[in-house]
């Protein structure tokens, strides 16, 4: 099993952040941090908890004014990278929201190391437009990782994120960054750029649909850019969306020979199922199936998985597959009666039960 990332935020990592900020101000007693950091409540905090604690032992050490201790973390952050060292945002986002210019110029460069799409959202709350007026301008920059925080930082349903209620409501205020990157030559942009039009579906779909039927077919990185976007709509057998993507109706399509093994599984094993379908349409397909979740009350809950989309008009199918029941931290299993799925095009095919066994 992966090491908890929270763990990163170990003595090693300490040691060396304590001596880049000594470097940079040999005033800083890294002692003092270091024990700061370590106190009594460190090994009970969770991830979010150590970096917003770092941060705040960072600014009792320094000590300084709030300009100053900008001066010496921007110097400092370029030997750190990754979601480890958002610490240094995180300062702008916790002592800088009355001091905008100098805040906004530390974010950008922030963000070139590790990323301030969490500490823009208190700014933008703040002052929506003058903030969007900056995210725009972002996304015009010649550094790609600046660019990308002007459409992750206000994605309307960013994980782990601030909410931004506003934007769940009315999103207009960001499409026009999105239509500044939708062909962006970096995949690291234009992954935030499909993730902020997922976002907005979810709320909005008219209005993601919209923009994507008159983007789709004016350049390939677009096309990618929507398909990627449209994902959640697609799911939802949106018939909008598939028709976007060329995915008549499934009426023609009949499912044969629908088989799972077992039929009565253990947690930890795989449900192998299997099953034919005849295109009587010759037409393109997207088959995806479901898992219907037995849960503690005994109701189900669905989660649909993509199996593939077929565009070569292919007659007649076979398609085998199988789906692991392992612990997940995402999902707590339940026993009972579960049972699977398959669609076409966004339409049932039909299903069959199955029991999984705690």
């Amino acid at each position: 099993m992966a090491e908890p990332l929270k763990n990163s935020y170990n003595k090693t990592y300490m040691d060396k952040l304590a001596a880049a900020i000594h470097r940079e101000h040999p005033e800083f007693n890294r002692r003092a941090f270091k024990r700061r950091v370590f106190n009594n409540e460190w090994e009970a905090m969770e991830l979010k908890q150590r970096l917003s604690h770092i941060t705040v032992c960072l600014h009792k050490t320094l000590a300084l004014p709030y300009g100053k201790a900008l001066t010496v973390l921007k110097k400092a952050s370029v030997h750190f990278g990754g979601y480890e060292a958002m610490f240094f945002p995180d300062y702008v986002e916790q002592y800088g929201l009355q001091t905008w210019q100098s805040s906004i110029k530390a974010l950008e460069h922030f963000t070139r190391y590790s990323s301030s799409e969490f500490a823009v959202r208190p700014f933008i709350l703040q002052d929506t437009d003058r903030m969007m007026a900056q995210m725009l301008s972002w996304s015009e920059h010649s550094n790609y990782h600046v660019r990308r925080l002007s459409s992750e930082g206000c994605r309307p349903r960013l994980p782990w994120a601030m909410a931004l209620p506003a934007f769940k409501q009315n999103p207009q205020a960001i499409f026009p960054i999105l239509d500044n990157l939708c062909a962006d030559e970096s995949l690291y942009v234009r992954k935030s750029v499909a993730n902020n039009l997922n976002d907005i579906s979810k709320d909005n779909p008219e209005l993601v649909l919209q923009w994507c039927e008159y983007r789709y077919g004016e350049h390939p990185l677009t096309d990618w850019i929507i398909k990627r976007a449209c994902r959640t709509l697609l799911k939802q057998g949106n018939a909008q969306a598939l028709q976007l993507f060329g995915y008549p109706s499934a009426k023609p399509v009949k499912l044969h020979k629908l088989m799972l093994q077992p039929e009565r599984l253990k947690l930890g094993e795989s449900l192998k199922f299997s099953f034919q379908l005849s295109n009587l349409a010759s037409a393109p397909l997207r088959v995806e199936y479901a898992i219907h979740f037995c849960k503690k009350n005994g109701s189900t809950s669905a989660k649909k998985f993509h199996l593939f989309d077929n565009h070569n008009s292919q007659l007649k199918l076979e398609i085998s597959k199988q789906h692991p029941f392992k612990p997940l931290s995402t999902r707590t299993l339940h026993a009972g009666k579960h049972a699977l799925e398959v669609f076409v095009n966004g339409e049932s095919k039909g299903r069959k039960t199955f029991i999984l066994d705690i």
